[in-house]
């Protein structure tokens, strides 16, 4: 990538998606499948569905780790209670490690206060997550999780260039606009070669926990007929789950006896 790259690859003629850019992991590092969890737009619970999918592939006996690649709204330390400053050596930064044994990098972990803003333009919040890629020391990890800033912006772009990331799983919920923003993160990825292992919609219904019944508390979903259209599967609905949120905010998401996303992680190993 030249230098004077403006990370716009619609005013760009340089075939960038067909050379190998990829960098180098920790030399202390072994990663064997990374999956990127994107959405087209915030707010649609991206991170709870990566800290689900990461405790749902720990739970099958799998060495997990997730990188935390929302720079300026990182909150995946929060899903898991963790909240202590991260080290490290000269071979590298030490992840955090919850619990579960999920390894975490996220820039939480490295700021003096978890609440101090993050005030930098794109290509230094990109180079923060190649140097996540780079300097923590991962060791052995069977799948790593990569949560996403929402957009199709300089982060995503790095992320797709720099990392092997073996697949995209697209986040969305039962919007109007979910036709566009799926789309758009979709027809991203595959510019990039990278491929879509399928979307996940999150808030799809609510279920009354007295007659069990369910109710699309944000409209019908037309995510069958937009997955449809793009040729990719839908992995999971997910609903809207108070008890859930209430965990990833008090950091018990290890403590969840139910996950919904069980299923897809079956899948994602077979």
């Amino acid at each position: 990538m030249s230098e004077n790259c403006t990370h716009d690859c619609s005013s760009c003629s340089a075939d960038c998606s067909s050379r190998d850019m990829r960098v180098p992991a920790n030399a202390k590092s072994s990663i064997t499948r990374v999956i990127a969890v994107v959405s087209g737009k915030g707010g649609v619970g991206k991170s709870t569905v990566t800290a689900s999918l990461a405790v749902a592939m720990a739970r099958k006996g799998r060495k997990v780790a997730i990188l935390d690649a929302d720079i300026t709204g990182p909150s995946i330390p929060t899903a898991f209670g963790i909240h202590d400053r991260a080290t490290g050596t000269d071979e590298g930064i030490d992840p955090a490690v919850t619990p579960g044994g999920i390894k975490l990098m996220s820039l939480n972990l490295l700021t003096a206060n978890e609440t101090d803003p993050v005030i930098w333009r794109g290509p230094v919040i990109a180079g923060v997550v190649t140097q996540f890629w780079q300097d923590v020391v991962w060791g052995d990890v069977d799948y790593m999780f990569v949560d996403m800033p929402p957009g199709t912006g300089d982060v995503p772009l790095t992320v797709f260039q720099s990392l092997p990331v073996d697949g995209v799983i697209v986040v969305t919920s039962p919007q109007d606009l979910v036709s566009m923003i799926v789309t758009k993160a979709v027809n991203m990825a595959r510019m990039m070669d990278i491929p879509v292992l399928g979307v996940i919609e999150n808030y799809s219904y609510f279920q009354c926990p007295d007659c069990g019944s369910r109710h699309a508390i944000f409209g019908q979903s037309r995510l069958e007929e937009v997955a449809a259209q793009l040729e990719t599967p839908v992995l999971a609905r997910l609903p809207i789950d108070p008890a859930l949120a209430a965990a990833f905010d008090e950091g018990r998401l290890e403590q969840v006896e139910h996950n919904y996303l069980e299923e897809v992680a079956t899948h994602l190993d077979g």
